[in-house]
């Protein structure tokens, strides 16, 4: 690792940063949403990992509250017994990102949580605004809980995590269900560099503003299309009662722009009195479990982090 006059930066990190920051070409706020679609699916075959093999990977749907929400069951085993279920909402700025950028990451999780893991394809600024994402999100849930016989397992307990937008959306669900529950209880939350205090200027969205992948003028234009509500606490939970919610894991990267946001959500959830383990991944970026290939080192902290979660559900499960 190497860090010079400025922050820790590791070697493999530094190496994918400057490749990138290389590229000619409009950068991703630049464009317009679907473009940017495109060029984050283009990106998994350059810098991520390829999908883990599994035993069952399969497409089916859920109702929504407007339309059929579209989902992705991972699972290492071809069946299983009653057990905890992984509901995965991917990130992206609420604007980017599918089922297929975050194959990868989800194949990894599921051999290693050992769980079934199921992904969701919430509808997605600018063609559906603030609330409609964790409008999606918590219905999904709820179907999932329900142990219906398109998922073809019996689900005991609910787990919910993602990534960025993800973990927002991950603890937002967390919270409709911990106030109005759901068939079964969620047991445990995986935010992973979560978005939880979009309408404050903390000192990371300052220092890593530019140069980091995510940066400040595309993290504005993510605000621009979602059209949030930042006050309220389906965009910004950090800034409100943590008591009742299900322990976490909570992953940050030292070089985020949003870093602090993950930081103060496990400040609130300490102050809840709420069972967590806050783990800050130390000298990468933003999008490491969607970088694998491009950058190695994110191969231990995936496994880390997901090793870390599945500690904390078996805790849960054995009370």
């Amino acid at each position: 690792m190497t860090s010079g006059a400025g922050p820790l930066v590791r070697d493999d990190v530094r190496a994918f940063l400057e490749f990138l920051n290389a590229q000619p070409g409009p950068k991703m706020h630049e464009l317009d949403p679907a473009s940017a679609r495109m060029m984050m699916v283009a990106m998994r075959s350059v810098a991520d990992a390829d999908p883990t093999p599994l035993a069952v990977i399969r497409d089916f749907s859920c109702p929504g509250p407007h339309g059929d929400i579209a989902l992705r069951l991972y699972d290492a085993r071809e069946t299983r017994e009653a057990g905890p279920a992984f509901v995965f909402f991917h990130g992206g700025g609420f604007v980017i990102g599918d089922l297929d950028t975050h194959e990868p990451f989800c194949t990894e999780a599921a051999r290693i949580l050992d769980m079934p893991v199921i992904a969701v394809d919430y509808r997605m600024a600018p063609e559906h605004v603030w609330p409609a994402s964790p409008d999606d999100c918590e219905a999904a849930a709820r179907w999932v809980a329900t142990s219906p016989a398109e998922l073809g397992r019996k689900v005991t307990a609910l787990t919910m995590g993602g990534d960025s937008a993800g973990g927002n959306l991950a603890i937002v669900t967390a919270m409709a269900l911990r106030d109005t529950p759901a068939a079964v209880p969620v047991i445990a939350q995986l935010p992973i560099y979560p978005a939880t205090d979009m309408g404050t200027e903390h000192p990371s969205f300052i220092e890593f503003a530019d140069g980091y992948l995510l940066t400040r003028d595309g993290m504005e234009w993510f605000g621009m299309h979602y059209a949030a509500d930042l006050t309220h606490h389906r965009a910004s939970p950090a800034l409100f009662d943590q008591h009742g919610m299900p322990p976490a894991v909570v992953v940050t990267a030292s070089l985020d722009p949003i870093r602090d946001q993950g930081r103060l959500y496990a400040q609130t959830l300490a102050r809840s009195g709420i069972d967590h383990e806050f783990m800050e991944m130390k000298g990468t970026i933003h999008g490491f479990i969607c970088l694998r290939k491009g950058i190695p080192s994110a191969n231990d902290d995936v496994e880390r982090l997901l090793r870390a979660f599945r500690g904390l559900v078996d805790r849960q499960i054995a009370g």
